[in-house]
């Protein structure tokens, strides 16, 4: 393919309403979620994408019921317990953005761990967790001004000195977001980083989404004129 994003973001949404029209509980919804991410992933390897965030946890889905959620966090840990190696195998950098103080220690020391052995590798997944836009440059802005207008010597690029103070400041803004399950909004992600993105909405569930509806996206993406504002030449 011609055009190819260098990183892609996915809103992986419809994992309930695939446990639910499966006749399974919700944590089914989300191990066959993982699944999908795991596909997903190698996919974007394969085309040469070089980085992939995905939207797993939000800071408002700590509202859900207590046994969604715990049952969410121990999926999380025994991902990052089972995959390590094959993440180090495949050179996958694994890294997290988002309020990480929100979850457990034990998982804190996990994810950290993870993010060790695997920071050499040439591709990377973040996963969001406990994660919201907003939340997010509302930290960023405290770390901005906790360093003052004077230390920072940037005064002509204030945008770009911000943007160092977000989560992932040396990963460069999605060029593609996909949200699956028919669902038309952003849903609180990546605010700061989607302002040039192209988006692509599909009604196929996250469990469900598989290399042709990767390929579709990619597709619709190749048509896309990127101006980011400008004028075509």
């Amino acid at each position: 393919m011609e055009k190819v994003p260098e990183h892609i973001a996915i809103i992986m949404d419809g994992n309930g309403r695939w446990a639910k029209a499966h006749g399974r509980p919700r944590i089914m919804g989300h191990r066959a979620g993982a699944d999908a991410l795991d596909r997903v992933m190698h996919y974007c390897k394969d085309v040469g994408i070089k980085y992939l965030t995905v939207y797993a946890f939000s800071t408002e889905n700590w509202k859900r019921s207590d046994e969604e959620v715990s049952g969410l966090m121990r999926l999380l840990s025994r991902y990052i317990r089972t995959k390590e190696k094959q993440l180090v195998k495949d050179g996958v950098r694994f890294r997290v953005i988002g309020r990480r103080t929100d979850l457990s220690e034990k998982l804190q020391r996990e994810i950290a761990a993870l993010e060790e052995k695997t920071k050499g590798g040439e591709f990377t997944l973040l996963v969001a967790l406990s994660y919201g836009g907003r939340d997010e440059i509302v930290r960023a802005a405290l770390k901005f001004a906790a360093k003052g207008l004077d230390a920072l010597g940037r005064l002509d690029d204030l945008e770009g000195a911000f943007s160092e103070c977000m989560d992932a400041p040396d990963v460069p803004d999605p060029d593609l977001i996909i949200r699956t399950s028919g669902e038309l909004r952003t849903s609180n992600f990546l605010l700061w980083e989607s302002a040039y993105s192209e988006y692509y909405f599909t009604d196929v569930l996250w469990p469900d989404f598989g290399r042709d509806e990767f390929d579709k996206a990619l597709a619709s993406y190749a048509t896309r004129e990127r101006r980011k504002g400008g004028r075509l030449k």
